[in-house]
């Protein structure tokens, strides 16, 4: 077998998502919790207009989805403690020798290194459970891992960062040769470029503590976009200029030097907590569109529209109100999975 991650560019036979529920990421008031409702839910509505969505829905909340949803998308019950399906759902794979054969790649998943405050162990048998719905083969990994910490451009580059695979939380006895040999079973990767570190907002307590699909993607081969906080007086100023010179330096699996994309950040700097990570690369490609990340900048908002439009020629770039979400830790990839669709069906 030589499973391969196809880019998220490829089509899509569906979107995964997972539904909030009553816990730490909803909220401690009605109103935080109405709002992450919201938010999960308008993202769900916009995907669906280009293809199907399944929702994993705790049966705690399956008459509130249903309310919310319609019959606009898919619902499926299952135990849930977390909702961030990019992190704790499969990643789909494809075995290029059997084009009818799909592959569920089922990390290890503690809750984003075991933290205190983290309830994990209802959603980590998530993979398991949609890899059974959908008839796909498991392909089991020893490898703590999320999905929103790998990017890929489906040819055999992935991008990672060096403080989550090689964070000593989730995997205590792993380097770079034995993370990068899982990644070509799992994903097919022939090259990993790994970025020194993420975002300085998710290195809080709520974080991943590096997550990469907030930081850079890959929108076609050689081509990078690349999160650019351009205000100096944000920490991350310093962090994406630093990641941009390697980022500069580096090749793709195929020996292509990057094509280095700006995205440039809302101008929005802080929130109550902090700094804040808002991030337009946290966007989800589906079939015929791009899902966007806005922030309520009117103008920031309407750059990177033109950006992920040129970026994705052909796709039509809707924006989703993402705010309530990155309140929650992630953005619109985060809590989004794709399922490709195979050859000839």
């Amino acid at each position: 077998m030589a499973w391969r991650m196809p880019a998220e560019t490829a089509p899509h036979d569906r979107t995964w998502m997972a539904f909030p529920r009553e816990g730490l990421t909803l909220g401690s008031t009605a109103a935080e919790a109405e709002a992450c409702y919201a938010a999960w839910s308008a993202v769900a509505l916009a995907t669906a207009e280009f293809e199907p969505v399944t929702m994993v829905v705790d049966p705690t909340e399956i008459a509130r989805a249903r309310r919310l949803l319609g019959g606009a998308v898919d619902l499926v019950e299952a135990p849930l403690d977390e909702f961030w399906m990019r992190d704790f759902g499969p990643t789909f794979v494809v075995d290029d020798e059997r084009p009818g054969v799909l592959g569920a790649v089922d990390w290890i998943f503690n809750g984003w290194g075991a933290p205190e405050w983290a309830e994990w162990q209802k959603s980590a048998e998530i993979a398991r459970f949609v890899s059974d719905l959908v008839g796909s083969e498991l392909v089991s990994s020893v490898l703590v891992n999320e999905g929103g910490g790998i990017h890929v451009d489906g040819e055999g580059t992935v991008l990672a960062t060096q403080t989550v695979q090689l964070d000593p939380r989730r995997n205590p006895f792993a380097d770079r040769p034995r993370v990068e040999a899982e990644f070509a079973r799992t994903l097919g990767a022939r090259k990993t470029i790994w970025l020194p570190r993420g975002l300085t907002r998710d290195y809080d307590d709520f974080g991943t503590n590096g997550h990469v699909d907030i930081v850079a993607t890959i929108p076609s081969s050689g081509r990078l976009l690349l999160h650019a906080q351009n205000d100096p007086g944000h920490p991350d100023h310093e962090v994406t200029r630093e990641l941009r010179a390697q980022l500069e330096n580096e090749t793709d699996a195929a020996g292509r030097g990057f094509d280095i994309i700006d995205l440039p950040a809302p101008e929005t700097l802080r929130d109550h907590e902090g700094f804040v990570d808002w991030s337009y690369v946290n966007h989800l490609v589906v079939n015929g569109g791009v899902i966007a990340c806005g922030f309520g900048e009117e103008r920031a908002d309407a750059t990177a529209r033109a950006i992920l439009e040129d970026a994705y020629p052909g796709r039509r770039v809707v924006t989703v109100d993402a705010r309530e979400i990155f309140a929650r830790g992630g953005g619109i990839h985060c809590i989004t999975q794709q399922q490709p669709a195979l050859a000839g069906a």
